[in-house]
Protein backbone atom coordinates (compact mmCIF):
# COMPACT_ATOMS: atom_id res chain seq x y z
CA UNK A 1 0.00 0.00 0.00
CA UNK A 2 2.70 2.73 0.68
CA UNK A 3 4.46 1.91 -2.42
CA UNK A 4 1.33 2.01 -4.19
CA UNK A 5 0.47 5.86 -3.43
CA UNK A 6 3.98 6.57 -3.51
CA UNK A 7 4.38 5.74 -6.88
CA UNK A 8 0.94 6.96 -7.27
CA UNK A 9 2.04 10.15 -6.14
CA UNK A 10 5.09 10.62 -8.10
CA UNK A 11 4.19 9.88 -11.25
CA UNK A 12 1.42 12.95 -10.64
CA UNK A 13 4.41 15.33 -9.92
CA UNK A 14 7.57 14.10 -11.24
CA UNK A 15 6.85 14.20 -15.10
CA UNK A 16 6.25 18.27 -13.74
CA UNK A 17 9.86 18.35 -12.47
CA UNK A 18 11.38 16.80 -15.03
CA UNK A 19 10.03 19.70 -17.76
CA UNK A 20 11.26 21.89 -15.96
CA UNK A 21 15.05 20.66 -15.31
CA UNK A 22 14.81 20.06 -19.03
CA UNK A 23 14.36 23.93 -19.58
CA UNK A 24 16.90 23.99 -17.00
CA UNK A 25 19.38 22.17 -19.37
CA UNK A 26 18.17 23.72 -22.37
CA UNK A 27 19.07 27.17 -21.17
CA UNK A 28 22.52 25.69 -19.82
CA UNK A 29 22.92 24.39 -23.41
CA UNK A 30 22.47 27.55 -24.43
CA UNK A 31 19.55 26.83 -27.32
CA UNK A 32 17.91 29.73 -24.91
CA UNK A 33 18.84 33.24 -23.39
CA UNK A 34 17.41 35.25 -21.05
CA UNK A 35 15.48 37.69 -23.63
CA UNK A 36 14.30 34.58 -25.64
CA UNK A 37 12.94 33.08 -21.86
CA UNK A 38 11.19 36.32 -21.40
CA UNK A 39 9.53 36.62 -24.69
CA UNK A 40 8.08 33.10 -24.48
CA UNK A 41 6.59 33.55 -20.88
CA UNK A 42 5.07 36.85 -22.27
CA UNK A 43 3.90 34.56 -25.41
CA UNK A 44 2.62 31.85 -22.93
CA UNK A 45 0.94 34.89 -20.85
CA UNK A 46 -0.85 36.52 -23.61
CA UNK A 47 -1.71 34.21 -26.09
CA UNK A 48 -0.99 30.11 -24.89
CA UNK A 49 -2.64 30.57 -21.48
CA UNK A 50 -5.68 32.22 -22.12
CA UNK A 51 -6.30 29.74 -25.30
CA UNK A 52 -5.96 26.65 -22.90
CA UNK A 53 -8.48 28.45 -20.18
CA UNK A 54 -10.64 29.20 -22.92
CA UNK A 55 -10.01 25.22 -24.39
CA UNK A 56 -11.02 23.84 -20.93
CA UNK A 57 -13.90 26.56 -19.66
CA UNK A 58 -15.51 26.30 -23.29
CA UNK A 59 -15.75 22.58 -23.29
CA UNK A 60 -16.92 22.29 -19.60
CA UNK A 61 -20.92 22.14 -19.24
CA UNK A 62 -21.60 24.35 -16.11
CA UNK A 63 -24.95 23.63 -16.26
CA UNK A 64 -24.47 20.32 -15.55
CA UNK A 65 -21.21 20.05 -13.07
CA UNK A 66 -21.78 23.48 -11.09
CA UNK A 67 -21.25 23.11 -7.47
CA UNK A 68 -21.84 26.17 -5.92
CA UNK A 69 -20.32 24.76 -2.26
CA UNK A 70 -17.25 24.07 -4.00
CA UNK A 71 -16.58 26.89 -5.96
CA UNK A 72 -17.24 29.46 -3.00
CA UNK A 73 -15.06 27.58 -1.02
CA UNK A 74 -13.10 28.18 -3.91
CA UNK A 75 -13.48 31.93 -3.21
CA UNK A 76 -13.72 32.54 0.47
CA UNK A 77 -10.36 30.89 0.85
CA UNK A 78 -8.42 32.38 -1.41
CA UNK A 79 -9.71 36.00 -0.41
CA UNK A 80 -8.24 34.74 3.39
CA UNK A 81 -5.19 33.36 1.71
CA UNK A 82 -4.81 37.08 0.55
CA UNK A 83 -5.09 38.23 3.70
CA UNK A 84 -2.37 36.35 5.22
CA UNK A 85 -0.32 37.04 2.13
CA UNK A 86 -0.85 41.21 2.95
CA UNK A 87 0.02 40.32 6.99
CA UNK A 88 3.06 38.34 5.76
CA UNK A 89 4.78 41.58 3.86
CA UNK A 90 3.82 43.97 6.86
CA UNK A 91 6.95 42.47 7.78
CA UNK A 92 9.47 44.33 5.61
CA UNK A 93 9.83 48.02 5.23
CA UNK A 94 10.96 48.34 1.55
CA UNK A 95 6.93 49.01 0.76
CA UNK A 96 7.62 49.06 -3.25
CA UNK A 97 8.74 45.19 -2.55
CA UNK A 98 5.49 44.72 -0.94
CA UNK A 99 3.35 43.89 -3.95
CA UNK A 100 5.67 41.37 -4.81
CA UNK A 101 5.60 39.36 -1.68
CA UNK A 102 1.83 39.62 -1.72
CA UNK A 103 1.61 38.15 -4.96
CA UNK A 104 4.21 35.68 -4.84
CA UNK A 105 2.58 34.59 -1.13
CA UNK A 106 -1.02 33.88 -2.43
CA UNK A 107 -0.54 33.08 -6.24
CA UNK A 108 -0.69 29.92 -7.59
CA UNK A 109 -0.27 27.91 -10.65
CA UNK A 110 -3.81 26.83 -10.69
CA UNK A 111 -4.32 27.38 -14.23
CA UNK A 112 -0.88 25.78 -15.79
CA UNK A 113 -0.08 22.89 -12.83
CA UNK A 114 -4.31 23.32 -11.49
CA UNK A 115 -5.36 21.45 -15.08
CA UNK A 116 -2.01 19.44 -15.89
CA UNK A 117 -2.52 17.95 -12.53
CA UNK A 118 -6.11 16.84 -12.17
CA UNK A 119 -5.72 15.45 -15.90
CA UNK A 120 -2.71 13.88 -15.20
CA UNK A 121 -4.28 12.23 -12.29
CA UNK A 122 -8.02 11.74 -13.17
CA UNK A 123 -7.79 12.60 -17.18
CA UNK A 124 -10.69 15.14 -18.49
CA UNK A 125 -12.04 17.06 -15.32
CA UNK A 126 -14.33 19.65 -14.92
CA UNK A 127 -13.42 20.43 -11.60
CA UNK A 128 -10.37 21.82 -12.28
CA UNK A 129 -12.32 24.51 -14.50
CA UNK A 130 -14.28 25.45 -11.71
CA UNK A 131 -11.60 25.50 -9.11
CA UNK A 132 -10.34 28.01 -12.04
CA UNK A 133 -13.60 30.04 -12.07
CA UNK A 134 -13.12 30.28 -8.30
CA UNK A 135 -9.58 31.49 -7.93
CA UNK A 136 -7.70 33.24 -11.16
CA UNK A 137 -10.03 36.18 -11.29
CA UNK A 138 -9.49 36.87 -7.67
CA UNK A 139 -5.73 36.50 -8.71
CA UNK A 140 -5.38 38.67 -11.42
CA UNK A 141 -7.62 41.49 -10.12
CA UNK A 142 -5.88 41.44 -6.45
CA UNK A 143 -2.44 40.85 -8.59
CA UNK A 144 -2.76 44.23 -10.87
CA UNK A 145 -4.49 46.30 -7.59
CA UNK A 146 -1.49 45.74 -5.54
CA UNK A 147 0.99 45.84 -7.93
CA UNK A 148 -0.47 49.03 -9.03
CA UNK A 149 -0.97 50.43 -5.60
CA UNK A 150 2.88 49.51 -4.45
CA UNK A 151 4.96 50.44 -7.66
CA UNK A 152 6.78 53.22 -6.72
CA UNK A 153 6.98 54.22 -10.96
CA UNK A 154 2.61 53.81 -11.01
CA UNK A 155 3.21 56.40 -7.91
CA UNK A 156 5.09 58.82 -9.94
CA UNK A 157 3.33 59.10 -12.47
CA UNK A 158 0.20 59.92 -10.90
CA UNK A 159 -1.73 57.24 -12.90
CA UNK A 160 -2.39 54.35 -10.15
CA UNK A 161 -6.45 54.24 -10.72
CA UNK A 162 -6.07 54.51 -14.82
CA UNK A 163 -2.87 51.79 -14.77
CA UNK A 164 -5.13 49.48 -11.88
CA UNK A 165 -8.52 49.73 -14.12
CA UNK A 166 -6.48 49.38 -17.68
CA UNK A 167 -4.87 46.24 -16.26
CA UNK A 168 -7.64 44.30 -15.15
CA UNK A 169 -9.66 45.13 -18.31
CA UNK A 170 -6.56 44.18 -20.34
CA UNK A 171 -5.76 41.16 -18.30
CA UNK A 172 -5.38 38.08 -21.34
CA UNK A 173 -6.25 35.50 -18.49
CA UNK A 174 -9.53 37.17 -16.82
CA UNK A 175 -10.14 38.15 -20.37
CA UNK A 176 -9.71 33.69 -21.55
CA UNK A 177 -11.81 33.01 -18.84
CA UNK A 178 -14.77 35.07 -19.87
CA UNK A 179 -14.81 34.09 -23.05
CA UNK A 180 -14.71 30.19 -22.06
CA UNK A 181 -17.79 30.72 -19.47
CA UNK A 182 -19.47 32.37 -22.49
CA UNK A 183 -19.03 30.52 -24.61
CA UNK A 184 -19.94 27.69 -22.63
CA UNK A 185 -23.18 29.13 -21.35
CA UNK A 186 -24.19 30.15 -25.05
CA UNK A 187 -24.51 26.32 -25.62
CA UNK A 188 -22.94 26.77 -29.13
CA UNK A 189 -20.80 23.95 -31.02
CA UNK A 190 -17.08 25.15 -32.26
CA UNK A 191 -16.22 24.49 -35.56
CA UNK A 192 -13.39 21.96 -36.24
CA UNK A 193 -11.05 24.62 -37.60
CA UNK A 194 -11.74 26.78 -34.38
CA UNK A 195 -11.26 24.15 -31.75
CA UNK A 196 -8.26 22.35 -33.71
CA UNK A 197 -6.67 25.73 -33.84
CA UNK A 198 -7.34 26.85 -30.08
CA UNK A 199 -6.30 23.36 -29.23
CA UNK A 200 -2.69 23.81 -30.59
CA UNK A 201 -2.32 26.80 -28.91
CA UNK A 202 -3.85 25.87 -25.42
CA UNK A 203 -1.96 22.39 -25.65
CA UNK A 204 1.29 24.26 -25.47
CA UNK A 205 0.83 26.47 -23.08
CA UNK A 206 1.68 23.73 -19.86
CA UNK A 207 5.04 22.29 -21.09
CA UNK A 208 5.94 25.71 -23.02
CA UNK A 209 5.62 27.71 -19.84
CA UNK A 210 6.94 24.69 -17.70
CA UNK A 211 10.36 24.82 -19.49
CA UNK A 212 10.07 28.51 -20.15
CA UNK A 213 10.35 28.65 -15.95
CA UNK A 214 13.13 25.76 -15.91
CA UNK A 215 15.50 28.54 -18.11
CA UNK A 216 14.28 31.49 -15.89
CA UNK A 217 16.07 29.86 -13.13
CA UNK A 218 19.19 31.50 -11.46
CA UNK A 219 20.53 30.06 -8.96
CA UNK A 220 23.86 32.33 -8.19
CA UNK A 221 20.86 35.17 -7.61
CA UNK A 222 18.95 34.09 -4.91
CA UNK A 223 21.32 34.85 -2.02
CA UNK A 224 19.84 37.72 -1.17
CA UNK A 225 16.42 37.25 -1.76
CA UNK A 226 16.63 33.67 0.45
CA UNK A 227 15.08 34.93 3.58
CA UNK A 228 11.42 36.51 2.27
CA UNK A 229 11.73 33.54 -0.53
CA UNK A 230 12.50 31.30 2.55
CA UNK A 231 9.35 32.58 3.92
CA UNK A 232 6.83 32.67 0.84
CA UNK A 233 7.61 29.14 0.29
CA UNK A 234 6.65 28.32 3.24
CA UNK A 235 3.21 30.18 3.21
CA UNK A 236 2.70 29.02 -0.02
CA UNK A 237 3.56 25.13 0.01
CA UNK A 238 2.82 24.27 3.59
CA UNK A 239 0.81 26.84 5.68
CA UNK A 240 -1.90 27.08 3.49
CA UNK A 241 -2.42 23.35 2.73
CA UNK A 242 -1.87 22.47 6.54
CA UNK A 243 -4.83 25.64 7.49
CA UNK A 244 -7.53 24.60 4.55
CA UNK A 245 -6.58 20.83 3.34
CA UNK A 246 -8.44 19.74 6.82
CA UNK A 247 -11.33 22.17 6.42
CA UNK A 248 -11.88 20.85 2.56
CA UNK A 249 -11.59 17.50 4.10
CA UNK A 250 -14.38 18.07 7.08
CA UNK A 251 -16.73 19.82 4.38
CA UNK A 252 -16.94 16.62 2.50
CA UNK A 253 -14.53 17.36 -0.91
CA UNK A 254 -12.65 14.10 -2.22
CA UNK A 255 -11.68 12.79 -5.14
CA UNK A 256 -10.90 15.40 -8.25
CA UNK A 257 -12.53 18.27 -6.24
CA UNK A 258 -9.79 17.95 -2.87
CA UNK A 259 -7.11 17.62 -5.78
CA UNK A 260 -8.14 20.82 -7.32
CA UNK A 261 -8.26 22.52 -3.88
CA UNK A 262 -4.34 21.14 -3.25
CA UNK A 263 -3.30 22.57 -6.13
CA UNK A 264 -4.99 26.01 -5.37
CA UNK A 265 -3.36 26.02 -2.00
CA UNK A 266 -0.22 24.17 -2.09
CA UNK A 267 0.99 24.56 -6.27
CA UNK A 268 4.48 26.81 -6.86
CA UNK A 269 4.20 30.98 -7.62
CA UNK A 270 2.84 30.96 -11.03
CA UNK A 271 5.60 32.30 -14.01
CA UNK A 272 3.34 34.67 -15.16
CA UNK A 273 3.65 36.55 -11.54
CA UNK A 274 7.11 37.83 -12.93
CA UNK A 275 5.41 38.92 -16.34
CA UNK A 276 2.62 41.06 -14.18
CA UNK A 277 5.69 42.38 -12.06
CA UNK A 278 7.41 43.74 -14.49
CA UNK A 279 5.04 44.86 -16.42
CA UNK A 280 3.81 46.99 -13.62
CA UNK A 281 6.71 48.62 -12.39
CA UNK A 282 8.57 46.16 -10.13
CA UNK A 283 12.00 44.75 -10.47
CA UNK A 284 10.83 41.22 -10.41
CA UNK A 285 13.53 39.86 -8.40
CA UNK A 286 11.69 39.01 -5.28
CA UNK A 287 8.68 37.35 -7.94
CA UNK A 288 11.51 35.56 -10.03
CA UNK A 289 13.28 33.97 -6.84
CA UNK A 290 10.04 33.06 -5.32
CA UNK A 291 8.70 31.23 -8.77
CA UNK A 292 12.40 29.19 -8.59
CA UNK A 293 12.39 28.57 -5.24
CA UNK A 294 8.67 27.23 -4.68
CA UNK A 295 8.52 25.36 -8.50
CA UNK A 296 11.64 23.97 -7.07
CA UNK A 297 10.27 22.67 -3.26
CA UNK A 298 6.65 21.99 -4.93
CA UNK A 299 7.98 18.95 -6.29
CA UNK A 300 8.54 17.02 -3.10
CA UNK A 301 5.93 19.12 -1.18
CA UNK A 302 3.10 18.14 -3.72
CA UNK A 303 3.80 14.69 -3.83
CA UNK A 304 3.71 14.53 0.34
CA UNK A 305 0.49 16.22 0.41
CA UNK A 306 -0.60 13.97 -2.51
CA UNK A 307 0.84 10.70 -0.64
CA UNK A 308 -0.83 12.04 2.96
CA UNK A 309 -4.45 12.28 0.31
CA UNK A 310 -4.11 8.63 -1.05
CA UNK A 311 -3.07 7.26 2.10
CA UNK A 312 -5.99 8.64 4.14
CA UNK A 313 -7.81 7.39 0.85
CA UNK A 314 -9.66 11.00 0.74
CA UNK A 315 -8.19 11.02 -3.59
Amino acid sequence: MFIDNLIFSLNATVPVFLIMVFGWFVKKWGLLDDHSTAQINKFVFRTMLPALLFMDLSEADFREVWDTKFVLFCIIVTLICVGIAVGYSMFFKDKNERGEIIQASYRSSAAVLGIAFVNNIYGKSTMAALMIVGTVPIYNIISVIVLSVTSAENKKSGSLLKTTLKGIATNPIILGIIAGISWSLIGLNQPVIMSKSISYLGNMATPLSLIALGASFKFEEAKGKLPVTAGIAFIKLVLFCSIFLPVAVSMGFRGEKLIAILIMLGSATTGSCFVMAKNLGHKGTITAFAVMLTTLCSAFTLTTWLFILKSFEYI
